[in-house]
């Protein structure tokens, strides 16, 4: 693959060709210049997305959940960056392709789909254990790696628990019609982790078949077979298959199967030893350990995000960033205690006044009471932390004179060469 310097971007990764498109996003194949290795970057068009809320919606929301999602068999995403005109995602490069491609040549083996399926249950059943639906899994959005494994991709439609509605369920349309369950034609409600195991039912139909279970010229008697359930089996499944698969596609939610009951499936269990005892598999929990432990000192701005469900990405879509005067984050080498307290001494040097808003945040307050600068701290690990600093009001002289000119330059002495620009 060759690179050009003039294709470079943020002088950290070198663009190359363009891997695929859609109405708002590309995604291009890119190398990042220190260390080499191969990163997908998906470019999303702030043009084409800023006039409607509901897309800028989705893509925070995609941000949102892929930063707390680490898994062997989903897709990482690295980090976030931003111009005026365009929003970068820097994600994982999976070489393999897409499982719709292997399956548009022919139907898989019984034993092949069984290991991509056992693959996708693990990585959607972390998704539920941590409040995320996908809501849109399909062939076209599972990516299979050099090695043959399984990745998640696209979580531009996921909802999270704080989308449910008081009523217990999500009501947003979403999905391809094809994999859409049928509570979701309804218009009534439905539960996120029901929905999304009907769609691996689906994929798990379509690996071993190479065609879908509901499938119509006519999108409204598609529909019909769908919600009533009408589908037949290809002759050369096995009975265990079959079974599982209407479990999975079973019409009514309240009885369809559960992420626990298919990992006791006699069909979905065969093999599953032997994948979990591999010595060159390490487990979720190494995995996780390792990347924290080898991250602390290379953070960048979607390391800050991460670490923090309270930050706002609003920036993100804005032509610019926040400026200096009016907030910024800090990454400092100190820990909360050290942090505020030594934020404290400084306030009452100016004769300004220090009102506490939980474990390690604080108001600083002007002598007159209207200028007020907030400070929060975020613990990233041992020994690192983030400062934010937000002027909450009053004039940019009390920011400038209190933050910039004193608290700012004393955490920058004190810290260790890492420093992260506000957001």
């Amino acid at each position: 693959m060759a690179f050009s310097s003039s294709n470079s971007l943020f002088g950290k990764y070198e663009i190359g060709r363009l891997l695929g498109c859609g109405a708002f996003a590309k995604v291009y194949y890119a190398r990042d210049i220190n260390s080499g290795q191969s990163v997908a970057i998906k470019v999303i068009n702030k043009h084409k997305i800023l006039h409607n809320a509901h897309l800028v919606s989705n893509v925070k929301r995609e941000i949102d959940i892929m930063r707390r999602l680490r898994h062997p068999n989903i897709v990482k995403l690295y980090e976030v960056m931003a111009t005026k005109t365009k929003i970068y995602f820097v994600m994982e490069f999976v070489k393999g392709g897409e499982l719709f491609a292997k399956v548009a040549k022919g139907r898989l083996s019984e034993s092949l789909s069984r290991k991509y399926f056992q693959q996708l249950i693990s990585a959607i059943g972390y998704c539920h254990s941590r409040g995320v639906y996908h809501r849109d899994l399909k062939p076209e959005n599972l990516l299979i790696d050099e090695n043959g494994d399984l990745k998640v991709s696209d979580f531009g439609l996921s909802a999270v628990t704080g989308q449910i509605r008081a009523d217990g369920l999500l009501h947003t349309l979403c999905g391809t019609p094809s994999y859409v369950a049928p509570e979701i034609l309804t218009k009534k409600g439905y539960d996120g982790a029901k929905t999304d195991i009907w769609s691996c039912g689906i994929i798990l139909f379509v690996m071993n078949a190479a065609f879908l279970p509901f499938n119509d010229s006519n999108l409204m008697m598609m529909y019909k077979k769908i919600y009533k359930g009408e589908y037949r089996c290809p002759k050369w499944m096995s009975p265990d298959l079959r079974r599982l698969l209407s479990r999975l596609l079973d019409t009514k939610p309240e009885t369809r199967i559960t992420v626990d009951e298919i990992k006791s499936d006699p069909w979905f269990k065969k093999g599953l030893n032997d994948l979990k005892h591999d010595p060159d598999l390490p487990d979720l929990e190494t995995i996780t350990k390792h990347e924290l432990e080898n991250k602390s000192m290379t953070l960048n701005a979607f390391d800050i995000i991460s670490f923090s469900s309270g930050l706002n990405l609003t920036p993100l879509f804005a032509g610019t960033s926040v400026s200096q005067g009016e907030g910024e984050r800090v990454v400092v080498a100190e820990s909360p205690e050290n942090v505020i307290t030594r934020v404290e001494e400084i306030v009452k040097d100016v004769n300004g006044r220090v009102s506490k808003r939980k474990e390690f945040g604080v108001d600083l307050i002007g002598r007159n009471g209207k200028d007020v600068i907030g400070i929060e701290v975020f613990r990233l690990t041992e020994n690192l932390v983030v400062v934010e600093v937000q002027s909450s009001g009053g004039s940019t002289h009390f920011y400038d004179e209190l933050w910039n000119n004193k608290i700012r330059s004393e955490l920058v002495e004190r810290r260790r060469d890492v420093q992260v620009a506000g957001s």
